[in-house]
């Protein structure tokens, strides 16, 4: 099943097990227009914090198989709450933060709400009525149709190779069956998600709906305690240390390994986090300063040292931090370089990172080896 549903949005449920065409189902009224002025944030905001990786025009999989704010099967069905959630809070253990200012990101509850209806607005739909009782089916059969149709672009595990992932526990908190059902029945237009409605039975659409909400069993959230952020005396590690003398692939690319003797040897760098400080509150390598990508790099450079090796990081795998670095090295930072592998190939590799404090752990700081 080539891309099947799930974009970084998500929701709503089906009553049956054939359920009707979007040109008979029953619309519902838009939400709220924006004003003029409301409309040139939201869109400002867009391109500031969400154009890297969806598209400067919204198409989708630019980096790190982010999807489509645009296909009109996602927007019919997934406005305000599926899109405003996955926003608001990110989706775990993928490369999309939450943007929402009391989770450590950037925008204000006013501006993430703003920001959706924009989506929906640009998006020129009407919006679709659908129920939000749970799709029936047979997970066994789902499992096997998913594996056949869906592993090669969304991984065996829901993992994600080329398409979104569909085994994200957020992901599937948010989303309701139908939104996934109807992602599957239509596909993701302008993507290379297609539709299955003429190429599986009904009933099989029901049963992989029902195999990937079966993959949400047993999730359980914990809500982070925002740590402070480090202040300007603080970006150097280990500053009485030697200077690392890193071989730089393409004149660019660090190794984590590199990286790690580095950091083992306590030698002297500063370690910058790219991506939106809400992830970077949920789990960074020790020592690194948050500077994500949106920064207005001009405010901050006074800051940072040109003398001393910075390397940047973030988990597209690379092209926050490449977008962070370039503009560095046109300002005159000679000494930097960005993390290969990202932290997601980091942490892969078995390497630490250290998380802000966990409701209910007791401690300010963990260090987690994956």
């Amino acid at each position: 099943m080539k891309h099947i549903l799930i974009t970084l949005i998500g929701s709503l449920s089906l009553l049956t097990t054939t359920p009707a065409p979007a040109a008979e189902r029953e619309k519902i009224d838009p939400p709220r227009s924006l004003t003029a002025e409301q409309a040139k944030v939201a869109a400002t905001n867009y391109q500031r914090y969400c154009s890297l990786c969806h598209g400067a025009d919204r198409q989708g999989h630019v980096n790190d198989h982010a999807p489509s704010l645009r296909s009109r099967s996602l927007f019919e069905s997934g406005v305000p709450h599926a899109i405003l959630r996955p926003m608001s809070y990110g989706r775990q253990g993928t490369a999309m933060g939450g943007y929402l200012d009391e989770v450590g990101g950037p925008m204000t509850l006013d501006e993430t709400w703003d920001l959706t209806y924009w989506l929906f607005e640009q998006a020129g739909v009407d919006r679709l009525k659908f129920s939000t009782n749970p799709v029936p089916g047979d997970v066994t059969r789902g499992a096997a149709v998913y594996q056949e149709n869906c592993a090669s672009c969304h991984g065996a595990a829901g993992e994600g190779v080329t398409a979104p992932a569909l085994g994200n526990a957020s992901a599937l908190a948010h989303n309701t069956d139908e939104f996934i059902r109807y992602a599957i029945q239509e596909g993701r237009q302008d993507t290379p998600m297609v539709g299955f409605k003429d190429r599986l039975s009904p009933q099989d659409i029901d049963n992989v709906t029902a195999f990937l909400r079966s993959r949400a069993s047993g999730w359980d959230d914990s809500t982070p305690i925002l740590r402070a952020l480090p202040t300007p005396d603080h970006y150097i590690i280990n500053p009485d240390g030697k200077d690392p003398d890193f071989t730089l692939a393409d004149d660019m690319y660090v190794s984590s390994a590199d990286l790690l003797a580095a950091l083992t040897a306590g030698q002297k760098m500063v370690l910058l986090d790219t991506r939106v400080t809400s992830v970077w509150q949920r789990a960074h390598i020790k020592g690194s300063v948050p500077l994500p990508y949106y920064t207005d790099l001009d405010e901050v450079v006074g800051d940072l040292p040109k003398d001393v090796q910075i390397v940047a990081y973030c988990s597209c795998p690379r092209a926050a931090a490449d977008h962070v670095v370039g503009q560095l090295r046109e300002r005159g930072f000679n000494r930097t370089a960005v993390l290969y592998e990202g932290i997601f190939g980091w942490m892969n590799l078995g390497y630490p990172v250290m998380r802000g404090e966990i409701e209910g752990v007791g401690k300010t700081e963990e260090s987690a080896r994956h």
